[in-house]
């Protein structure tokens, strides 16, 4: 997996990005996740952990 800073839009001088975290094709499969679906984050112990909305 990879982390990755997107420039996300620039208003004048400022600079605003948004972060996409790359998850591998099988790991999606797997999970049977698809494109556009909605998904919630949340930490627990100083972890990510990314789960089906609902």
């Amino acid at each position: 997996m990879k982390l990755q800073k997107q420039l996300s839009r620039k208003v004048g001088d400022v600079e605003y990005a948004k972060w996409v975290l790359v998850i591998p094709p099988n790991i999606v499969e797997e999970l049977k996740w698809k494109e556009g679906q909605e998904l919630e984050a949340e930490i627990k112990e100083s972890k990510l952990v990314i789960k089906k909305d609902g």
